[in-house]
Order: C-alpha cells, then structure tokens, then sequence
C-alpha cells in the first residue's frame, strides 16, 4: 500500500522526524540570535551616529563655528573697504565659503541634539592643545587689538592688515581640521574638515601672491 504522504496523520520515514527537529531547533536558534543581533545594532549605532556632547566632532565645530565667524568678520572688513578687485572677490569668497560652513556644523549639533555652546574650554577636544590657546584665541585668531586697527585701516594699509591677518588665521584653521579628521571617525565630520583645509590652502597661495602685490605697491 502507498502511504498517502500529504495526509497530516502520515508517519514520516524512519530517522526523518529527529532530522526535522534538529532543522527546527537550529530554525528557531538562528532567529532568536538574529533578534538579538538586531536589538545590539539597535543600541550601538546611534552611539555611533551620535556624537557626545564631549565628543572630538561636537568640541571641533563649536569651536570652528566661533573661528569661522571672525573670518567672516575680517572678510566683510576688507570686502566694504578694500579698492582691489582681487581682494573685493577673495573677501567675498571666504565670507560666503565659511558662512555656509557654520550652517553645516550647527545644523549638524541640532541634529544631535547638543548645544551650539559650551562649558569647557576652546581645543579641550584636541589633546595636548593647551598651549595653542593664547589669551582665550584659538589658533591663527586675531586679537582684539589687530580687529580694532583693521577696521581703521583704508588703501593699501587695509590690504596688507586684512591679507596678513588672514594668512595666519588660516594656517590655524587648517591645524585644527586636520586635528579633527584624524582624531574623529565620523565619515561626514571627516569630509567637512578636508574640504576646509584644501579651500584654505589654495586660498593661501592666493594670498601669498596678492601679499607680494600689496607690499610692492
């Protein structure tokens, strides 16, 4: 007689009923490891994801953001009062370029839920940072003293001010996205802080050349 084998009171074969079990346990194993799997890459990316609010990428664009905007100071200055076409264009350029720039960082610390301030001291994010901060400025910063001439200044003396000025304060921007691209594992953090140091070095060399015609002049 031919066992119906669709029938639900059908007896499986010899030996195929452990082999069914086993298959069913591992079944059941295997989705019981990928549920939890799924709830530990649940916990940890948005870690990941998420800076802290000590974190390496908050601390660089709280303080880029604070950097970013003396540049712009600077670059207005020198955009209102300067008679050089090139350096009306460059001023420009650097006050539109890093204006957008601290859009990016503080959107990107309201999306992570931190203030656009803090508590802790400028570079606290960087080790080994402390003598980079001279007198409350960052690196490459401007005293307030070099702002206050700069904003007197006409003709060729604006020039050379605003030119030499900006130099450095670029060459400290630099070294602080540098900093962070290699201190940070955040893709995107990491993208901003290179995009900064290539439009600033190319800048410099710029700088460099409208320097060399102001000084001649």
């Amino acid at each position: 007689m031919i066992q119906d084998v669709t029938s639900p009171d059908a007896a499986p074969a010899p030996g195929e009923a452990p082999a069914l079990r086993r298959f069913g346990y591992a079944a059941v194993a295997l989705l019981l490891a990928g549920i939890v799997l799924g709830a530990a890459i649940g916990l940890v990316i948005p870690h990941f994801r998420t800076p802290a609010d000590d974190s390496v990428e908050a601390g660089f664009f709280r303080d880029m953001s604070s950097h970013h905007a003396q540049a712009v100071e600077m670059a207005m200055i020198a955009h209102a009062g300067s008679d050089t076409p090139a350096i009306v264009t460059l001023s420009a350029d650097i006050a539109t370029t890093q204006q957008a720039q601290i859009g990016y960082m503080q959107a990107w610390l309201r999306d992570w839920d931190l203030s656009p301030t803090s508590d802790q001291q400028p570079m606290a994010w960087m080790p080994d940072s402390a003598g980079s901060v001279v007198n409350g400025l960052m690196p490459g910063m401007a005293t307030p003293e070099q702002l206050a001439s700069l904003r007197k200044a006409t003709g060729k003396d604006l020039d050379v001010q605003f030119l030499t000025l900006m130099r450095a304060h670029h060459l400290g921007g630099i070294h602080m996205a540098q900093e962070a691209a290699k201190l940070s594992d955040d893709k995107d953090v990491d993208w901003l802080a290179d995009s900064m140091v290539t439009a600033q070095q190319g800048e410099i060399q710029l700088i460099d050349d409208l320097l060399k015609q102001a000084q001649a002049g």
